[in-house]
């Protein structure tokens, strides 16, 4: 029998619980505890109670929980007493709260949604290896999860955790189930592949991406890639299309290295460290002469958390790929593109810079936001989370998902983002600002004004906050 059947009775002559008040609440707790195991919870304190004040006064009184009168002949009916009554109430109580916790449903506050230590860990066998996945949460309904994949040098802590951790994000996770992939070998404390191990490919490992929708239960996922990550979910959803309703992707290049990009790269190899030869391709060239506090923190952590013969293998890879086949429709004969709502992410002089705009006039202008984000160097998700979480949300809005947003600047609490949707539907101008993304919000009303432009796309937005 588990903790916390029944409350402990002070001893008290005469008190007798009826058995078969007993049996209801025995067998109803036992089958919540096949639906769900969930922690002890402690009675709650009178004033907790609401309505059952009164009954709380009285059982003080008597110096403990009042019992109902001794129990009368089977052969006669009992007499309604107001204990017996009162044991009814405590009952009642007690079977909402069983429900409660097992019902399924969703608690109001982020911190019942999201507890410390709610991440699970998965190894998940996929027709290419194993894939180590940390997912928090469970499928609601309809919606997709928001499926992320890092960037070479990184796994998924050091790539979204301040953007996860970012209280708007929260906000907007706690409607979904989250599902962090980490490339095979680069999660931390991973052990060293096996010399002569084969790594995937990219396109392989695009192909792992079906079997952890599947083995999950996922409907279809939005997902967020950075750099190699965007590369492969934008793979995934040139080939599994029917899996993906959006995507994010930050610091694509849909281009394969040339020959002399490639031969620069193995010679940088051959003289300088692993971690330095990975830096710039994440960090602008002005961070890395400044030696931002970043640049040196990361330059640490990839070195002492991430195995580098692992790492060697992904980054050997990831410099072995080939160009994406899409093209924008009209441009080729049987053009491919992305079919879902994409949003392009690049920090001002990002190494990725050019990738990402080669990236953008590959796909359709129609369902397509290219964002360019000033003072954030080449990962925004780490230098300005809360530009990205704001825009990350009305994308979201703009594929219905998200009914309204809170604008914690302005008193009124939450309002209609309809000047958002906008920027992530209309896209019918070319916006250019240095300030936040309110100033794009602003500029964004002014060019669309009508109901009338969501239907009239012509142009890809591009945005610069």
């Amino acid at each position: 029998m588990g903790p916390g059947l029944f409350w402990n009775f002070p001893p008290k002559a005469g008190c007798t619980v009826p058995q078969s008040l007993l049996q209801t609440m025995l067998l109803s707790r036992m089958a919540g505890m096949k639906e769900q195991q969930f922690t002890e919870e402690k009675p709650l304190l009178p004033e907790q109670r609401g309505g059952d004040s009164d009954m709380d006064k009285g059982e003080e009184a008597s110096g403990g929980l009042a019992c109902p009168a001794s129990p009368v002949p089977l052969n006669q009916p009992p007499t309604p007493s107001r204990s017996t009554h009162r044991w009814h109430v405590i009952a009642r109580h007690w079977l909402r709260q069983t429900r409660r916790r097992t019902s399924g449903v969703l608690p109001e506050s982020c911190e019942q949604l999201m507890p410390a230590g709610d991440w699970k860990e998965h190894d998940v066998e996929t027709p290419y290896g194993m894939l180590h996945v940390v997912i928090r949460g469970a499928p609601k309904g309809n919606k997709p999860a928001i499926l992320t994949y890092h960037d070479v040098g990184l796994n998924h802590k050091l790539c979204f955790n301040s953007f996860f951790n970012n209280e708007d994000m929260q906000e907007i996770t706690k409607h979904f189930v989250v599902c962090h992939v980490d490339a095979p070998g680069q999660q931390i404390g991973a052990s060293q592949m096996p010399q002569g191990y084969q790594y995937p490919t990219m396109d392989q490992l695009a192909g792992m991406l079906p079997t952890v929708v599947q083995h999950f239960g996922f409907k279809s996922i939005v997902g967020i890639g950075v750099g190699a990550g965007a590369y492969i979910l934008a793979k995934f959803a040139l080939i599994f299309p029917d899996m993906v309703e959006g995507l994010v992707l930050l610091n694509i290049d849909p281009n394969g290295k040339g020959w002399i990009d490639w031969a620069a790269t193995k010679l940088s190899g051959l003289t300088s460290a692993l971690p330095d030869t990975v830096l710039p391709h994440l960090f602008s060239q002005e961070e890395l002469m400044n030696n931002t506090e970043l640049v040196q923190s990361y330059r640490q952590q990839i070195n002492n958390t991430v195995n580098q013969f692992n790492l060697q293998l992904f980054w050997n890879m990831y410099n072995s790929r080939r160009d994406l086949e899409m093209n924008r429709s009209g441009t080729v004969i049987n053009a491919k593109t992305l079919k879902c709502p994409v949003m392009l992410v690049v920090g001002d002089n990002a190494p990725a810079e050019e990738g990402v705009v080669e990236c953008n006039s590959k796909l359709d202008p129609t369902n397509t936001t290219f964002l360019k984000m000033a003072d954030s160097g080449g990962l925004p998700q780490l230098t300005q989370p809360g530009k990205l979480t704001e825009a990350f949300k009305y994308f979201l809005q703009g594929m219905g998902y998200i009914a309204y947003v809170k604008d914690r600047r302005l008193s009124g609490g939450p309002v209609p983002s309809a000047s958002m949707t906008r920027l992530a539907r209309s896209r019918t101008a070319s916006l250019n600002s240095a300030s936040s993304i309110d100033g794009s919000r602003s500029r964004a009303c002014t060019h669309s004004d009508s109901s009338e432009g969501v239907g009239t796309v012509t142009h890809t937005m591009e945005v610069s906050c």
